[in-house]
């Protein structure tokens, strides 16, 4: 799995003009499913996602999460992350999972997100064609691969 997590004043996310998804301050995160993500996987993306000090304290340090400003979550799914560009100028998206093995890890990924959050987490639509705007705040943006399998 790959996460792009971007720290956001605000995002929001539409597919045919129709907002799917829509947060204040908190984090835009870009997931990628590979067909080997796991539970494991999924488990420790989602609590490095919540626990990450990546927002300022009382003394502009990155000291707080977004569990800690009490900020929101916004999940989009990108297949494209786990694009292989190595060879020639056409992409290869072997690397990420079909839709019927990361529909699931998907969907597992945002309830994870929401128990360990306490809150409900915005998401786009899976497979659509969508578009996203976010003030990236900072900007703050890591790039995170869950740990290889065993």
């Amino acid at each position: 799995m790959r996460v792009v997590i971007q720290r956001v004043s605000e995002a929001n996310v539409t597919v045919e003009g129709r907002v799917t998804g829509e947060i204040g301050p908190g984090l835009l995160v870009l997931a990628g499913f590979a067909p080997t993500d796991d539970t494991r996987a999924l488990e420790w993306i989602a609590r490095k996602l919540v626990q990450m000090r990546i927002f300022g304290d009382e003394e502009g340090k990155m000291n707080r999460s977004v569990q800690d400003i009490g900020g929101q979550v916004l999940i989009v799914s990108q297949f494209t992350l786990l694009a292989d560009a190595r060879k020639g100028n056409r992409p290869s998206y072997l690397g990420a999972a079909p839709p019927p093995i990361a529909i699931p890890l998907y969907e597992q990924f945002v309830r994870m997100l929401e128990k360990l959050l306490g809150q409900p987490v915005a998401t786009g639509e899976f497979g659509a064609d969508m578009k996203v705007r976010l003030l990236n705040d900072g900007p703050v943006t890591i790039v995170l691969d869950s740990p290889e399998s065993d």
